[in-house]
């Protein structure tokens, strides 16, 4: 089977390269000639783990190609995958879907033989049928069935989802694109993945309610440790009692500074926006949307209040800026609210990430950006920890009360623990427990 991934962002790039590990012929398509010589050169323009090393072996093995040119790839193809961006839309929220019908369009020009089509783009409701539209109108002669098939790729850890998913949904209309799709994913089948078969607009929906629930997940626990700080409880200990619930499970249950990401943000507003056109209001995702954007910006305050009220004059070390660790990507990131509000009042700030400083230093002017965590921290005033890479989780607590002006250690990802970090003399403030002053 030969397939066509058009798009080498990160689903594109992801999908693609595990395609082509399980015995697939893959080749990936962009526009972007730069990026397309680079990954023929085998660097890989986005951090994931374990990436580079799965490309370079299907590339050798003769079964990943990259090329710009489209008409080549999808002639030959079996199936056809848009994994273009869908950013949402200036003004008014919805899924920007210009890639993914300009896609469909030049698809449809280079169709040869019986092809599926399929979106592993995250689209809105309808976008499949207007796919179909599409290349219908461009080529009445064309043979073709348009899928559904989202992808649920967490950033860090892609290809273990990918290759070990939880499921697979693939909306179809026909049996024989079902079959098709079968055949792609029959690599799966010998570890019992469940393949869940629907319509193509229940599968275009389901992704949207995964996301929107899991930040719904997120956004219930960040306000629980909220109401924990003012009433002295744990919100650890609060989550692993609820998480226990085999009917909550405990995953999404970790609090922090909001959610952020390339999938979160954009399709929470995505989803509220499809709601109120279609007359069903999801009031519940409206308000998950505005807890998230305001918690953001709360969380500069809650630094600033741990600095005594005031960060005016002050030096800041900031440790992590993507909006998760294993990851360079800065979409949406909270450190994207907290920093420049922390520069509006009047911080100093050097800032430290392992894999995100050549994106954020494009997002986030006037900060110092440091080779290591503890370059940082030379005369700080605060330490504070935004994103939670393992490289933070044992840091030499000697070295860095040495290090800083004051001893004060604002954790927005509850690295440490309350009482440790008191006991080592630092002036310690979490989320939803009980902050610690330094034991003298």
């Amino acid at each position: 089977m030969r397939i066509a991934m058009i798009g080498t962002g990160y689903v594109g790039l992801v999908s693609g390269a595990c395609f082509s590990e399980f015995g697939v012929t893959v080749t990936c398509v962009d526009k972007d000639v730069s990026k397309i010589e680079r990954l023929n050169r085998g660097e890989i323009p986005i951090y994931e783990p374990g990436l580079d090393k799965l490309v370079e072996n299907s590339a050798k093995a003769g079964r990943l190609f990259f090329t710009t040119d489209l008409k080549a790839a999808v002639a030959e193809a079996d199936a056809v995958f848009i994994a273009v961006g869908t950013p949402s839309r200036r003004g008014d929220g919805h899924a920007d879907l210009s890639y993914v019908y300009g896609a469909a369009k030049e698809i449809a020009e280079a169709l040869s033989g019986y092809t599926v089509v399929v979106t592993k783009s995250t689209v809105p409701v309808g976008t499949g049928r207007e796919v179909e539209r599409i290349i219908r109108e461009t080529r009445p002669d064309a043979d073709f069935d348009v899928v559904s098939n989202p992808e649920f790729l967490r950033e860090g850890s892609a290809i273990s989802d990918f290759m070990r998913p939880d499921r697979v949904v693939i909306g179809a209309r026909t049996e024989k694109a079902r079959e098709l799709m079968r055949n792609l994913y029959r690599p799966l089948y010998l570890i019992e993945t469940p393949i869940v078969f629907t319509s193509v607009e229940t599968s275009e929906l389901i992704k949207y309610a995964a996301n929107t629930f899991l930040a719904a997940k997120i956004t219930f626990i960040n306000e629980v440790a909220d109401l924990c700080e003012k009433l002295g409880a744990d919100v650890h200990d609060v989550a692993k009692g609820i998480g226990l619930d085999g009917r909550i499970g405990k995953k999404f249950l970790h609090p922090g500074p909001g959610y952020g990401g390339s999938c979160f943000p954009k399709d929470t507003l995505a989803l509220v926006r499809t709601a109120q056109e279609a007359g069903a209001p999801l009031r519940i995702i409206e308000t998950v949307v505005d807890i998230n954007d305001k918690r953001k910006r709360a969380m500069a305050d809650k630094i600033i209040s741990a600095c005594g009220g005031s960060v005016k004059g002050k030096t800041l070390a900031i440790l992590g800026v993507t909006f998760k660790p294993n990851t360079d990507d800065m979409r949406d990131s909270p450190s994207l609210d907290i920093l420049p509000a922390l520069q509006e009042a009047g911080a100093t700030l050097r800032a430290f990430d392992p894999a995100g400083m050549h994106e954020a230093e494009k997002m986030l002017p006037g900060i110092l950006w440091c080779e290591t965590a503890y370059e940082t921290m030379g005369g700080a005033d605060a330490l504070v920890i935004i994103t939670e890479w393992n490289e933070f989780r044992a840091l030499d607590l000697k070295r860095v009360k040495s290090l800083l002006k004051s001893s004060v250690l604002v954790d927005l990802r509850n690295v440490y623990e309350p009482d440790m970090m008191a006991n080592a003399g630092f002036d310690y403030t979490c989320v939803g427990r009980v902050s610690l002053p330094a034991v003298k």
